[in-house]
């Protein structure tokens, strides 16, 4: 029987998995099987946090429109500010809307106007 020589390709994974993890602390960065499982772990929490931050990012947008769209108008709120914004047709984001509101107080509040006086 010959000789196998092992260790090339299962040193290869390892290194690589060691290379991901190497920012980690403590054992988390030096044992291999710790470090195998907070690579799966951070890779889970990574594919869950950027759906997440799609969501976070909607709602800090959609709490500054409506921030914006309260300060000057009492009986008036973001719901009421989408709805006829898609009732006029003007097709403008939330991103778009708040970096207008936070920006751009004038054209915020040309863009009010336009949806105001149509009805």
């Amino acid at each position: 029987m010959t000789r196998v020589k092992r260790g090339y390709t299962a040193r290869r994974r390892r290194k690589k998995i060691r290379l991901f993890a190497s920012t980690f602390i403590g054992a988390h960065s030096r044992l291999t099987r710790t470090t195998t499982q907070q690579r799966m772990r951070a890779l889970v929490s990574s594919h869950r946090d950027r759906s997440r931050k799609k969501r976070d990012f909607r709602r800090l947008w959609i709490t500054r429109i409506n921030a914006v769209t309260r300060k000057e108008r009492v009986f008036y709120s973001y719901s009421k500010l989408i709805h006829n914004l898609y009732k006029r047709q003007l097709l403008l984001n939330r991103k778009i809307l708040a970096q207008i509101a936070l920006s751009n107080k004038n054209c915020f509040d040309m863009i009010f106007n336009k949806i105001i006086n149509q009805k």
